[in-house]
């Protein structure tokens, strides 16, 4: 998948002025960049530095250039409520519609510590990132929340400015549980480019992502029963509660294709070619982002199927 690799200017607002970091991001598109990704600090690695709003910047940078543009990584914590951060990109996708991204993760003492709070434990963190994803997602769908959890409460919190799209959702992970996390609630995922460590963060990554496609998947269990085509089968209720019985997960992974990979989907639809097939009819049944699975198709996996089929004229 090297030839679908997409270019981002990274920018530190620990090292440059914002007005400097201004200039780079002007420069990064002129240069041939597609997206700019900056960071989201409350203090430097160390001093003397630099530690510009990222948020404020932005603004800044949409107006100036014509790319995508977001962070990596917003923590959710004392700094940033999960509330404001919708609020933040709600307004940055109104502002500039399309492009903005949200990169996020579950922050540091060095950004979080300063404003008096306790730092969690690995776990907590992962913890309260979910618990903010989640409440980040309610409010894009436009719901009123009232939410007392571990970690966060709101009282009737609604985005009154809300877009017609929400941006989409990277999430950091250097390790499985937060992988898992952005598996969950994540449109894609943030990490290290270590070689050592980065694919088992990947691979945990598509194992949460694949099965939060088989949760909704599952009510497709309903349509697998044969005897349902042939038998006085009439009750939708009753047809579920027969299946969910009779039709295990394997059962529906050998039914349904349910990968993250571009490349497990255009094998299996081969497989059907191979079968003499001059038309296939796919449907997406998880209900798991259908407008990011189109996209997906459209970017990976068609192109890798006519690639395919044009070799093989070769």
């Amino acid at each position: 998948m090297a030839d679908t690799a997409r270019y981002f200017s990274g920018l530190a607002h620990e090292q440059f002025a914002p007005d400097d970091l201004l200039r780079q991001a002007i420069e990064s598109e002129a240069a041939g960049f597609e997206a700019i990704a900056c960071s989201d600090h409350l203090q430097p690695w160390w001093e003397p530095g630099q530690a510009g709003h990222a948020w404020v910047w932005l603004g800044a940078v949409g107006q100036a250039t014509r790319l995508p543009l977001g962070t990596a990584v917003t923590p959710p914590g004392p700094r940033y409520h999960p509330v404001l951060i919708a609020q933040g990109w709600a307004t940055l996708e109104v502002m500039f519609p399309g492009r903005p991204f949200l990169g996020f993760g579950s922050g540091e003492s060095l950004n979080e510590t300063p404003l008096g709070a306790d730092w969690p434990s690995p776990d907590e963190q992962v913890e309260r990132m979910e618990e903010a994803l989640e409440l980040i997602h309610r409010l894009f769908a436009g719901e009123r929340i009232d939410h007392r959890g571990r970690h966060f409460s709101t009282r009737g919190a609604i985005l009154h400015t809300r877009p017609g799209r929400r941006p989409p959702i990277y999430v950091s992970a250097f390790g499985p549980a937060a992988a898992g996390v952005a598996g969950r609630w994540g449109d894609g995922l943030w990490t290290l480019a270590d070689p050592e460590r980065a694919p088992a963060v990947i691979e945990a990554y598509r194992a949460a992502a694949d099965d939060a496609a088989l949760e909704g998947a599952r009510v497709w269990k309903g349509a697998q029963p044969p005897e349902f085509y042939t038998d006085d089968w009439h009750d939708p209720r009753a047809m579920q509660e027969h299946a969910q019985r009779e039709v295990s997960d394997d059962d529906l992974r050998q039914a349904l294709i349910i990968s993250s990979d571009p490349e497990v989907h255009a094998e299996r639809i081969r497989e059907v070619e191979r079968l003499g097939a001059t038309i296939v009819a796919l449907m997406n049944v998880s209900g798991a982002d259908p407008h990011g699975a189109l996209r997906t198709y459209g970017e990976h996996v068609l192109p890798a199927l006519r690639g395919a089929r044009a070799g093989g004229f070769g």
